[in-house]
């Protein structure tokens, strides 16, 4: 089996603990005296979802995580399921909101992303960096009031609501981060 050392252990580095996959979604590294470092990172259960704090000194040795990650298609969700089909195959399956759990928000019908398994459990959906979604409601500016410092609410084609500058009107198309759910910028017409 393969290890990390501590200084390995970037954001979005997946590790195993205990037999269970956890992905790493805080990095601090601390040095300390005659070259001796201590690493804290903050790790998300991709099982459970439950977030534990670690701590890990220069030498200890962390096992990496089997996961395997092969590209679906998104197609559509009634409501209690989310239904996705692998492009090669055309086989198609369906995945609890638990498990799509805060993803829901960036899925665009007909867009690919990642699906990551561990030990033959689906574990997490892996988005792109970055999607482009619609505004379909942005509060109007008050006239004068165009500064891009200016945030507002807008809701977007798959419900989710962001922070966007005042210019971002209703049918404007945008750019959202994926990890932190910030508004990037607008896509050109």
């Amino acid at each position: 089996m393969a290890y990390y050392s501590p200084t390995d252990l970037k954001k979005g580095v997946v590790v195993q603990i205990d037999g269970k996959p956890f992905r790493v979604t805080d990095y601090n590294q601390k040095v300390m005296g005659r070259g001796g470092s201590i690493v804290n990172v903050k790790l998300k259960n991709l099982i459970d979802g439950s977030v534990i704090p670690k701590t890990f000194k220069g030498q200890d040795k962390i096992d990496t995580a089997e996961v395997s990650t092969r590209s679906v298609q998104y197609l559509y969700t009634d409501g209690s399921s989310y239904h996705f089909m692998d492009p090669e195959s055309f086989e198609q399956f369906e995945l609890p909101s638990d498990v799509v759990d805060s993803a829901a928000g960036y899925l665009k019908e007909g867009e690919s992303l990642g699906l990551q398994s561990f030990d033959g459990v689906i574990i997490n959906l892996e988005l792109p960096k970055n999607v482009y979604l619609e505004v379909t409601y942005a509060e109007s500016v008050t006239k004068g009031d165009t500064t891009s410092s200016v945030l507002k609410d807008a809701t977007l084609e798959t419900g989710l609501v962001v922070k966007v500058p005042s210019f971002i009107k209703t049918g404007d198309v945008i750019s959202v981060d994926t990890d932190s759910g910030v508004y990037r910028e607008r896509k050109n017409k």
